[in-house]
């Protein structure tokens, strides 16, 4: 009796299948047809939008130029802590998951900033992004929305290699924003005062000019003093100018010798920030793109031939479940009493 019964349903089983492939045999000149018609429209569809120009096609070219920075990260995160909290960025860093209170890193930061209303709205007065996207209602909200879908900021943990890069129909125009995009980050970070090697090197440039310009101040003054005793036309003034020139004399060599001292500091941080990686690297500047980076339109026309057959299947057998269910006067009286009394 067992076998009996697994028998019956096995030839239950087979019939069930006879009966779907039977489905789609009766119905496979409206699947082929709907299958080549959605072939022919996407391969149009995609061939028209090659065809048009960017500005004006459905489904343009865009291209999307890359930057590649190297972030240092620094032993531990107090003077990161201190930086942010100096410049008045430690409740917005908190609220972007930056802990300042001791764990920030430099990538953690650089990853806010890409995603900051000052780095946006820098991109779109720069270059006029406003007028270029057509914004009329909420101009600053909408530029911030549209940007943050083109510029993309990714950090690599394994490499240490930051990047950033932007997409847009226009390869020229994209590379500009993303080497406005690496300068201002540079330039932020350099305001914030993350690299000591670079604050040192900035003061020490600029007490060697001063020192030196005291040198040659000095240096015009005790010739001044020189031409005074030569031709002075009392006898009694010749020892004030003397004292003068002396004590002159002591404050150049002290001069010359504080601007030696500099200038050995200033090539001995010369040579440390040589062997030194600074925290903000600039690896690679973006090119101007030749090969675009979406959409893909073999990967389109396979979606909407697979999407076409499974809808045209569907439709075999909706259809042959209506004519059934239409020839069935009990079903069809359950679904529609009054068309079935009529």
């Amino acid at each position: 009796m067992e076998e009996l019964s697994q028998n019956s349903q096995n030839s239950e089983d087979e019939i069930s299948l006879i009966d779907l492939f039977a489905v789609l045999l009766r119905y496979k000149k409206m699947i082929i047809i709907t299958c080549v018609v959605a072939a022919v429209a996407v391969v149009a569809y995609s061939i028209i939008s090659i065809i048009l120009p960017p500005e004006k096609s459905p489904l343009p070219n865009q291209y999307t130029p890359e930057a590649h920075m190297l972030i240092k990260e620094s032993g531990s995160g107090g003077g990161l802590s201190s930086a942010i909290s100096a410049s008045g960025m430690g409740a917005l860093a908190g609220m972007a998951g930056i802990n300042v209170s001791g764990g920030a890193t430099n990538s953690a930061l650089a990853v806010y900033l890409t995603s900051s209303n000052s780095f946006l709205d820098a991109i779109t007065d720069k270059f006029g992004l406003i007028e270029k996207f057509e914004l009329e209602k909420s101009v600053r909200a909408n530029s911030r929305k549209i940007l943050k879908n083109k510029l993309v900021a990714n950090y690599d943990e394994d490499t240490g290699v930051f990047t950033v890069s932007f997409t847009d129909i226009d390869p020229v125009f994209a590379q500009s924003v993303v080497n406005y995009a690496v300068d201002w980050l540079d330039d932020r970070f350099d305001e914030l005062g993350l690299d000591n090697n670079k604050i040192q090197k900035e003061n020490l440039e600029k007490n060697i000019q001063l020192s030196y310009n005291e040198i040659l101040r000095l240096e015009k003054e005790v010739q001044r003093l020189g031409a005074s005793v030569s031709g002075a036309n009392s006898a009694w003034n010749i020892p004030s100018i003397t004292t003068g020139s002396a004590r002159l004399q002591m404050e150049l060599e002290a001069q010359k010798q504080v601007y030696t001292q500099l200038k050995s500091q200033y090539e001995l941080l010369k040579v440390q920030m040589q062997s030194d990686q600074p925290i903000f690297q600039i690896i690679e500047r973006p090119e101007i793109p030749d090969m675009k980076s979406k959409p893909s339109r073999g990967k389109l026309c396979i979606i909407v031939e697979f999407a076409a057959f499974f809808m045209s299947v569907f439709l075999a057998f909706a259809l042959n479940a209506y004519k059934n269910i239409k020839n069935d006067q009990e079903a069809w009286g359950k679904l529609f009493p009054k068309k079935a009394r009529s």
